[in-house]
């Protein structure tokens, strides 16, 4: 009883002042940073998705809205779907000349545009995407792909 007493009392006399963070240790930082990047991306893709299917030629209104019409065979919306990109095999990758980076943390790819690597691999011929993001090939593995800036660092 006499610690319910206490809280309200405490709570009673901190009411309406300021929140007060608990500090983050970097760790905390570093994930927040990377899941506010990710939520980033998404809504980015998202976006352009939605900008990509708004603007496509829209059907003429038919006159007679009960009746299906199927459109006419002389109608062409220049519409060309875009090629696969082609992803290359990891049989025997080429010696690196760009940067070079080593894991401090395991990373799972969380999307197939993303490479996977195990703390202390060495991350070669990397490019900065952004930021947070970075584009490279797993020395380990010869997978290649998009990893969180944050998981590395130069060597």
């Amino acid at each position: 009883m006499q610690s319910q007493v206490l809280y309200r009392e405490d709570f009673e006399k901190n009411k309406g002042k300021a929140f007060h963070v608990v500090t983050d240790t970097p760790e905390l930082q570093r994930i927040k940073k990377s899941q506010d990047q990710i939520s980033n991306i998404k809504y980015h893709e998202e976006f352009e998705k939605r900008k990509m299917g708004g603007e496509a030629p829209q059907q003429p209104s038919n006159p007679s809205p009960g009746a299906y019409q199927p459109p006419a065979a002389s109608q062409n919306f220049n519409y060309e779907p875009a090629p696969e990109p082609v992803r290359q095999a990891a049989a025997a990758p080429p010696p690196s000349a760009g940067k070079r980076y080593r894991a401090v943390y395991d990373y799972a790819a969380a999307d197939e545009d993303e490479v996977s690597f195990m703390d202390g691999d060495v991350i070669v011929d990397v490019q900065q995407i952004d930021e947070g993001w970075m584009y490279g090939r797993v020395e380990r593995t010869g997978q290649q792909g998009m990893l969180p800036a944050n998981y590395v660092e130069a060597i």
